[in-house]
């Protein structure tokens, strides 16, 4: 069926995507201030609040606003120039990663946001490699000009050969830390030029100005600042000069093609901290980033058929990517977030719940700035919308649609690394505990794998990163009144196993290895090194091991 034409004008209005980076890269400080400029907040919060300092609208929990770092991924909505902008700000410390993995598959682009100091820091490596394989456009932005940085030449030529993705400037930075007098914007030719307001700033906030082109009479005194250096200024000229004349002829050519196929990275320089750079940076973004795309799925008939779910498809369809239980401990509640795929969402329709081949009604739809929540009547493809889920019937990963027997493809579980087991303090709390660890691990806070014919008895969790077991501590206490003590495991890998011959029995014989199942009754092997690893793989031909969990058909 042909889309309306409403439905084609609220797909191409919609820009839906998450921002990545290594911790400290300054992230969250990027997003208050992309929030400004859509008037959705009218003062940006500190990442480290003090006693007397705003919290940051994306960090809402308490241990986010104890800690001063980003633990769960926030869902954050605003309009800006007729656009309706869907911001996920994903958690930086590696040891959240998954939460962050599983919001790409919600997103259409991402921003990468790089320290212009460090480059290219680790963890911006592993979330870079998570958008290649989803093949998802990359937008770069360099932050914090104002402090002594790397010359730009170094990042960008870093930024290909770490990386592999070739880059076009959009606008080159003239200097940086107290040198810093602007950004050269190579489209526009405009020089988005840093002065002090004068010397009695001792903050040192500067603010944009507007000059056209780089042999404007008023170019040169801006960039000799507030001392007027003018050899600093004809010396800061020059630079800006060669850098433009050789990525002019060395550099690649902008092609949106290349960019919309996550082939080449538009770069982006600027000042978070001190608002620079970011609604130009914001502006551009809007005008290349994609409309909501499809989504690949899978017939559920005898023969599963491959199939891709367009935006414009008229009839409804969604997927969770996110659980999140307790945003309200006032209210215990549990909240899904879905990914709109298609057609027109509308407040109280019935659907049907792909995995248990049920109908299932959409009461009190949430639209989210963080933590803050209103309920809406409608949404579009590429709008974020949270589902009240008080029955516990949705999990991540899970097709909703209007109509049809198909279920999208999985969100991906990773292969945790770090594994332990939970001891409770009081045994007449275990209930509380058993509820609690079955929320939490719906959220993906840890993964819980059952040990054979144990039931739910003494379950082993698992987790991507290690501090994930501080948060489950913290909130099993903060939430469900449980306090518990987190006992480590000496194992190091898990994979799942698919193929003929599998012999439980026979791994749990091995001092260095255990079979488990996960949620889904599949088996997983977890091993206590390296060796241990490479001696399965190696001596069980007809198995495959997997480091993510593979998909359940029903």
């Amino acid at each position: 069926m042909e889309a309306s034409p409403q439905l084609t004008k609220e797909v191409q209005r919609r820009r839906t995507f998450a921002i990545i980076s290594h911790p400290d890269a300054g992230k969250t400080t990027l997003t208050e201030k992309l929030l400004l400029y859509g008037g959705a907040i009218h003062l940006a919060g500190a990442v480290r609040a003090k006693a007397n300092t705003r919290n940051t609208t994306s960090d809402w929990m308490e241990i986010e606003k104890q800690r001063g770092i980003s633990i769960s991924t926030s869902v954050l909505q605003f309009e800006y120039g007729g656009y309706q902008i869907n911001l996920l700000d994903t958690p930086g410390h590696k040891d959240f990663s998954e939460d962050t993995y599983r919001t790409l598959t919600a997103a259409d682009a991402a921003v990468m946001l790089i320290d212009a100091a460090k480059g290219v820091e680790p963890q911006t490596r592993k979330l870079f490699e998570v958008c290649r394989m989803r093949g998802i456009p990359i937008f770069t932005f360099m932050n914090k000009l104002d402090r002594p940085s790397r010359d730009p030449l170094d990042l960008i030529d870093e930024l290909e050969k770490v990386l592999g993705i070739r880059s076009c400037p959009m606008s080159w930075p003239i200097g940086a830390g107290d040198r810093f007098r602007g950004v050269y914007d190579r489209q526009s030719k405009e020089l988005l030029a840093f002065q002090t307001e004068g010397e009695a700033n001792v903050k040192g906030r500067l603010q944009p100005k507007k000059v056209t082109g780089v042999d404007d009479p008023s170019f040169l005194p801006i960039l000799a600042g507030p001392r007027q250096d003018m050899d600093e200024a004809n010396e800061l000229l020059s630079k800006l000069k060669d850098d433009l004349e050789l990525i002019e002829v060395a550099g690649d050519p902008f092609d949106l093609d290349a960019v919309l196929a996550g082939k080449l990275s538009p770069v982006f320089f600027g000042s978070a901290m001190n608002n620079f750079g970011i609604q130009r940076f914001l502006e551009r973004f809007i005008e290349l980033a994609p409309t909501p795309s499809g989504r690949e799925a899978q017939t559920t008939t005898a023969q599963s058929v491959a199939k891709k779910v367009e935006p414009t498809d008229s009839k409804f369809s969604g997927f969770i990517f996110k659980i999140q239980a307790n945003m309200d401990p006032s209210h215990r509640d549990r909240v899904a977030f879905m990914r709109v795929v298609s057609g027109h969402f509308e407040r109280g329709m019935t659907v049907k719940h792909a995995r248990l081949k049920a109908p299932f009604k959409l009461n009190k739809p949430l639209q989210f700035f963080a933590q803050e929540r209103v309920i809406i009547d409608e949404a579009w493809p590429g709008d974020i919308v949270g589902l009240l889920d008080t029955t516990g019937d949705l999990r991540i990963g899970d097709t909703l649609c209007a109509s049809g027997d198909f279920e999208f493809n999985g969100v991906p579980r990773f292969s945790p690394e770090h594994f332990a087991m939970v001891l409770i303090k009081d045994p007449m709390k275990r209930k509380q505990l058993q509820k609690g660890l079955d929320q939490l691990s719906e959220e993906g806070v840890v993964q819980i794998y059952r040990q054979r014919s144990m039931g739910d008895k003494d379950p082993i969790l698992g987790a991507v990163g290690a501090l994930q077991f501080e948060v489950l501590q913290h909130r099993l206490m903060a939430e469900y009144n449980v306090d518990v003590k987190i006992e480590k495991m000496p194992f190091v890998h898990a994979r799942w196993v698919v193929g003929e011959g599998l012999d439980p029995d026979f791994f749990e014989r091995r001092e260095d290895s255990r079979c488990l199942e996960d949620r889904d009754q599949q088996p997983v092997l977890l091993f206590k090194s390296d060796w241990a690893l490479r001696w399965a793989e190696e001596n069980n031909k007809k198995l495959t091991f997997l480091t993510t969990a593979p998909p359940v058909r029903r």
